[in-house]
């Protein structure tokens, strides 16, 4: 089977936690990135940003979104998710040039029955 899986997420991070065990748990090997040591580069945001629009991205419900106070601000939603990765909904999981946000164990149903196809 052809994956490449990254996910990107926080060690805290509930949906992150299940996003890991459901690769685990199908024998599929990820490569787990902690936003917290490690946050997206520019490119790898523009790259998830393909997939995922930059506004689903964010995530309104984060204790840092509320930290940072951004409910009644306008600010550029790309260049906040850089500076603040822990505003990034988590987890992220990047197979190859296509991401997802959240945990969407359907979409990666897909993915791993499409490899399994080829």
């Amino acid at each position: 089977m052809n994956l490449n899986i990254q996910i990107f997420g926080t060690p805290k991070c509930q949906e992150t936690n299940k996003a890991l065990r459901f690769f685990k748990e199908r024998g599929i090997k990820v490569h787990s990135v902690d936003l917290r040591e490690k946050p997206l580069a520019k490119g790898e945001l523009d790259n998830i940003s393909r997939s995922v629009p930059i506004e689903k991205l964010i995530d309104r419900e984060s204790k840092e979104y509320d930290r940072l106070g951004l409910e009644h601000m306008i600010y550029d939603t790309f260049e906040k998710l850089l500076e603040y990765p822990l505003l990034i909904k988590t987890p992220i999981v990047r197979n190859g040039k296509i991401s997802t946000s959240g945990y969407c164990p359907e979409i990666w149903k897909e993915w791993i029955n499409s490899a399994k196809a080829k």
